[in-house]
């Protein structure tokens, strides 16, 4: 079996009487997408908010490529390699395409930006920048205002700002999101290829995405995962149709 790259262990949190996380296990290996599917309010953020860094578990470690990560900030966690997207979109919709990138670009060095200008002007910037762009498609759109991309482009664009930070894993929390069906197909063919540049851990209510993508999937239910395993696997465990893919087909 080949050696995970990102690791859960015995997660556990709580707020209040709320188990959001309980004793969660699960791992990401090299070159899969790891699909994280569950109803609403099964913990599925809360859980990407602990591996991202932006939650402390009150319980358990998080390890990523090799290193226990847990006490580490959601920065410190990004320059290490740990790539995040999000359900809602943080970039600044004023700036253009090939500033947004440029902006991923200099966080991989760890520093702030105080004179926007001089960091346009720096060359490895711009290359970095130029590249990742061109790795997602929008190189053509790189001197676009953001606000002008459409609902897909921008996804494709905040992968191209991870890319700046040479990732070695992605965490994507509900990248369909607000897609229609062509947007939805065109981003699955996308993170079909994305996958072998780094193993993404995939959050996502679009099924037919997910059956298409994932090599694994696992199933949290109030907080704890009730099965892993492949599509096949998935849709026929009767624990998963009782809990959540039931709900689905009765919609």
């Amino acid at each position: 079996m080949t050696e995970a790259l990102l690791q859960t262990r015995a997660i556990c949190k709580s707020f209040g009487a709320l188990e959001a996380s309980k004793d969660v296990t699960l791992d990401l290996r090299p070159g899969e997408i790891h699909a994280l599917i569950g109803p609403n309010g099964a913990g599925k953020s809360t859980l990407i908010a602990q591996i991202s860094g932006a939650l402390r578990p009150d319980s358990g470690r998080v390890i990523f490529d090799g290193q226990d990560v847990t006490a580490l900030t959601t920065t410190q966690r990004a320059r290490a390699g740990l790539g995040r997207t999000f359900q809602i979109s943080a970039l600044p919709m004023e700036f253009t395409v090939l500033q947004n990138a440029v902006l991923g670009a200099l966080g991989q060095r760890g520093r702030a930006f105080r004179f926007f200008g001089n960091v346009m002007r720096d060359k490895a910037l711009l290359a970095r920048a130029e590249e990742a762009l061109d790795q997602v498609g929008l190189a053509e759109f790189r001197n676009f205002v953001t606000a002008e991309l459409s609902h897909g482009q921008r996804r494709q664009l905040e992968v191209a700002v991870a890319l700046t930070l040479q990732p070695k894993a992605f965490l994507m929390d509900e990248p369909m999101a607000g897609l229609g069906a062509e947007g939805s197909h065109r981003l699955t063919g996308f993170l079909d290829e994305l996958r072998h540049r780094a193993p993404i851990l995939l959050v996502e209510h679009d099924m037919d995405a997910v059956f298409a993508l994932a090599d694994r999937i696992s199933v949290l239910v109030y907080g704890q995962v009730i099965a892993t395993g492949t599509a096949d696997e998935i849709k026929a465990d009767p624990r998963v149709r009782e809990a959540y893919l039931g709900e689905e087909d009765a919609a």
